[in-house]
């Protein structure tokens, strides 16, 4: 039996360069102590981006611990308002941010490309089997919470409609921790926001939805557009996206030899990033997979020869799948009169604007005044309209030798206005 009273008494404090001193539970404690999330430690959170970026050298363990410590504040400010059912959903919003990162794979958002065109899975719900089948069950429930209750919670899909969106969306802890982490780490200047204006804002309506005091509505619009030049500056560099590509196509021109393996969870908790990179080098199935990988290590990277923004309505990556994004590369290289596999097109796009747990575009956001909560509509914020809908990027990579046949064959079956990419 756990204890009978359960409380959010600090036991320890954690150093972090963002939030200056994280402090954790008893509970928080014993999960961050398991190895299923000692494993996240050997994950990047940026992949790939340490090639362009140095320092970018920090994990999803480090991420977990800020996300934990920024839903608190949350907890904390609304608790103190009178806004929360009760103190202990202040553990249950630490905890499930604490966990809502366990279920990535090898390189983090690589693997969830790798997992999908695989797999019907995502890594949101392999983290919710973590959380329920592994021993962060039995911790949870020696402290009397339910896993089920904090899986839930971790992606956004709980029962509590306030509670998910500091979890996920426009409003979450993830982002208001990811943010200011992964510009300090890469030295881009985009992403500092100014988080606690934001949090000491917020205000729970009707007990179902998050408002904004209309006082922290330019902190907001500035943190949804860092997020936005985040994006396009360093998690879609088109140097960063290279070593992501040949990764990518490393992991699964290897796949069927590197125990790539989502329906056993022992097996998934044994791949990281290194472990990964030794499967791939040490497979003896593709010369091609163990050649990308290698050059990887050495940062021989694809050369981008082609490339077009799209920013619109409707996302194209929803309009491809991987065979058509295949096929458009071997079209290239016939017209090039090079092997296929020396062509790699890659199509990256995201919501603009973050999108609501329910998946969907956020349309609206409720805006509190002095005496009432008004539902605007994105279309009457300027700042975010600008930007609201998909942003896309369409590229085109290949090796040295051929440059310059594939350039002109990417322009022929593209056209002419995407912009040809300098070398790094």
């Amino acid at each position: 039996m756990g204890p009978e009273v359960r409380s959010m008494k600090y036991v320890g404090e954690i150093t972090d360069p963002v939030h200056k001193y994280i402090q954790f539970t008893e509970l928080e404690r014993d999960l961050i102590d398991t190895p299923t999330f000692q494993r996240l430690r050997r994950i990047k959170q940026l992949a790939g981006a340490h090639l362009v970026y140095p320092s970018a050298q920090h994990s999803r363990f480090e991420h977990s611990l800020g996300a934990m410590h920024v839903a608190g504040l949350a907890g904390e400010h609304l608790l103190s308002l009178n806004m929360l059912p009760n103190p202990d959903c202040i553990q249950e919003l630490r905890v499930s941010s604490l966990l809502h990162d366990v279920g990535h794979g090898p390189f983090s958002h690589l693997s969830e490309e790798v997992i999908k065109i695989k797999t019907d899975k995502d890594h949101e719900t392999i983290g919710g089997e973590i959380i329920r089948q592994t021993e962060i069950d039995d911790i949870l429930n020696y402290y009397g919470y339910s896993s089920k209750r904090i899986s839930e919670l971790s992606s956004g899909q709980s029962s509590s409609k306030f509670m998910n969106e500091i979890m996920v969306g426009s409003l979450s802890a993830d982002m208001m921790d990811y943010l200011p982490r992964d510009s300090l780490f890469t030295g881009a200047e985009y992403g500092r926001i100014d988080y606690n204006r934001i949090i000491n804002s917020f205000r729970v309506l009707d007990g179902s939805r998050i408002g904004l005091h209309r006082s922290a509505l330019y902190s907001f619009e500035s943190m949804l557009i860092s997020r936005y030049e985040m994006f396009k500056a360093v998690y879609f560099h088109k140097t960063v996206r290279s070593a992501e590509v040949m990764l990518l196509h490393s992991i699964l021109l290897a796949y069927d030899s590197i125990d790539f393996n989502v329906a056993s969870l022992d097996n998934y908790l044994s791949l990281t990033d290194e472990t990964i990179l030794i499967r791939i080098l040490a497979s003896k199935g593709n010369q091609l997979a163990r050649q990308l990988a290698s050059n990887y290590l050495k940062r021989k990277l694809l050369k981008c020869v082609y490339e077009r923004f799209i920013q619109k309505k409707e996302r194209l990556r929803d309009k491809l799948n991987w065979n058509k994004i295949t096929d458009v590369g071997s079209k290239i290289a016939e017209i090039a009169k090079v092997k296929s596999d020396r062509v790699f097109i890659d199509v990256s796009g995201i919501s603009s604007v973050p999108l609501a747990p329910n998946k969907q575009e956020m349309r609206s956001i409720l805006l509190v005044g002095e005496e009432e909560a008004l539902k605007t509509p994105v279309s009457q914020l300027p700042l975010i309209n600008s930007i609201s809908g998909h942003l896309d990027m369409l590229r085109v990579y290949t090796d040295e030798e051929n440059r310059k046949k594939v350039t002109i064959a990417a322009r022929k079956v593209f056209g002419e206005e995407g912009s040809i990419c300098d070398g790094f």
